[in-house]
C-alpha cells in the first residue's frame, strides 16, 4: 500500500522527472504539466557529482547516463596568466560511493532525453505546453489542479518542481524567493582538448574564476563568472564576442575554447542566485521540491545532485508510507532541510569569498569537507 496512488508534478526538469519515474515505478499514477511546448535542455554542460550518480542508478537509467557523459576524477586549480600553470590538485571524494565516479561532465539536452525516455517507459504521462496556474484544496486528502485555467482534476499530491521561478511555491503562499548574489556566468559548449581530462578552474585575472568540465569524448562546457551585469540584450555574435574578450587572460585549454568561440560557438549568460525555504516545503498535499526550494551559486556543482536527492527521497517516502501525514513530511524534512541548507550556505561562502577578494579562504578546504559530507547517503 503506498500513501498515493495519483499524483501530479509541475515541471519536467531534473528533480520533477526524477520523481515521476520513481513513483511511476511503484504503480502509482502519474501526470507531469510542463509549461514549455517542448523538453528543454537549455544550457551547455552539466557536472554532476557522485551522489547524483547514485541517484540517477536507483531510478534505473544509470547505464544512460554513463554512456552519455564523461566521468572523471578530482579538480584541478590553474592559476591565469600565459602559462596557467597547474597550483593545486584536489582528489574528489566519492559522494556516491565506491560504485561511481567521483564525478562526471554531460551535455544537459542528453541528460533531459534520457530521464524523459525512462519517465515514458515507466509509464509517466507528460503534457507539454501545459502550465499549472491554480489549485483547490479544500477538499480533504486530495488537491485538485488547475491547468491553463482549466481543471485537469483531483490528485492524491501536488510535487511544484517548476524551478527557480516557481509558480506552485507562490500558488501555496511561500514568500521565499531566489536572490540574485552578484555573480553573472558565461557558459559554452565547446570541442574539448585531449589535455582536458577534469574539472579545471583559474581563480583571479579579471573575472572571479574561469573554468571547463569535460562532458563526453569529444565536447566540454567551458564558463567565465564575473559580476552580475545587464548582458541580456545581446545578439548572439555580441555575446559569443564578449566571452571571448573576457577569456584572453586565461591559457593552457583556453586557447581551444576561444578558437571554438572565434568559429561562432553560442554563449549564453545567467546571474547566479541563493535561497533556502524553511521547512515545511509542504502545505497540505502540495509540496515543492529542486530548484522550487533551493538554489545556490553552482560553485560545488551539488545544485542537481540535491534536486534529485528531494526527489527520491520523497518518493521513497510516499511509495513506503501508508499515508500523506505530519510523520512523512517530518521525515522528508529531516532527510532534507539540513543536507540542501549546509550545500546553499557552502556554494554561497565560496562565492562571496571570491566576491570580497578573499585571498587566504580555504576554498579548497570547503569544497573537500562538503564532498564528505555529501557521501553520507541522504
Amino acid at each position: 500500500m503506498t500513501a498515493v496512488s495519483k499524483v501530479a508534478i509541475a515541471g519536467s526538469g531534473v528533480a520533477g522527472l526524477a520523481a515521476a519515474i520513481q513513483l511511476a515505478k511503484a504503480g502509482i499514477e502519474v501526470d507531469v504539466f510542463e509549461a514549455k511546448p517542448e523538453l528543454s535542455g537549455l544550457g551547455s554542460g552539466i557536472s554532476l557529482q557522485g551522489n547524483a550518480l547514485r541517484c540517477f542508478d536507483a531510478l534505473g537509467a544509470w547505464d544512460d547516463i554513463r554512456d552519455a557523459g564523461y566521468a572523471f576524477e578530482g579538480l584541478n586549480f590553474r592559476a591565469p596568466g600565459p602559462d596557467a600553470p597547474i597550483v593545486a590538485s584536489l582528489p574528489d571524494v566519492k559522494t556516491g560511493g565506491p560504485d561511481y565516479p567521483a564525478a562526471m561532465g554531460m551535455p544537459r539536452a542528453e541528460l533531459a532525453r534520457i530521464l524523459l525516455s525512462h519517465a515514458q517507459a515507466a509509464g509517466v504521462n507528460i503534457v507539454f505546453g501545459a502550465k499549472v496556474t491554480a489549485i483547490d484544496a479544500s477538499v480533504p486528502d486530495s488537491v485538485e489542479v488547475f491547468v491553463d485555467g482549466e481543471s485537469a482534476g483531483a490528485y492524491d499530491l501536488l510535487i511544484g518542481a517548476d524551478g527557480l521561478h516557481s509558480t506552485v511555491r507562490g500558488l501555496i503562499g511561500i514568500e521565499t524567493k531566489p536572490e540574485q548574489n552578484g555573480m553573472g556566468i558565461w557558459r559554452t559548449f565547446v570541442s574539448r582538448p585531449a589535455e582536458v581530462e577534469r574539472s579545471e578552474l583559474y581563480y583571479g585575472g579579471p573575472v572571479y574564476i574561469a573554468g571547463y568540465t569535460p562532458t563526453g569524448e569529444n565536447s566540454m562546457y567551458a564558463f567565465l563568472v564575473e559580476k552580475a551585469q545587464d548582458r541580456f540584450g545581446h545578439s548572439d555574435e555580441e555575446a559569443t564576442r564578449i566571452m571571448l574578450e573576457e577569456s584572453r587572460a586565461y591559457a593552457g585549454p583556453w586557447d581551444s575554447i576561444r578558437t571554438d568561440l572565434e568559429m561562432g560557438a553560442h554563449a549564453n549568460y545567467t546571474w547566479f542566485t541563493r535561497h533556502i525555504v524553511d521547512a515545511p516545503w509542504n502545505r497540505g498535499r502540495v509540496v515543492i521540491i529542486g530548484d522550487a526550494a533551493h538554489s545556490c551559486p553552482p560553485t560545488i556543482a551539488q545544485g542537481a545532485a540535491q534536486g534529485l536527492e528531494d526527489a527520491v527521497v520523497l518518493a521513497e517516502l510516499l511509495v513506503t508510507a501508508d499515508a500523506v501525514d505530519e510523520a512523512l513530511w517530518d521525515e522528508f524534512h529531516r532527510r532534507r532541510l539540513p543536507r540542501a541548507t549546509a550545500v546553499v550556505e557552502a556554494s554561497s561562502q565560496l562565492a562571496q569569498w571570491q566576491i570580497d577578494g578573499d585571498r587566504d579562504a580555504d576554498a579548497g578546504g570547503l569544497i573537500f569537507g562538503i564532498a564528505k559530507k555529501m557521501a553520507e547517503p541522504a
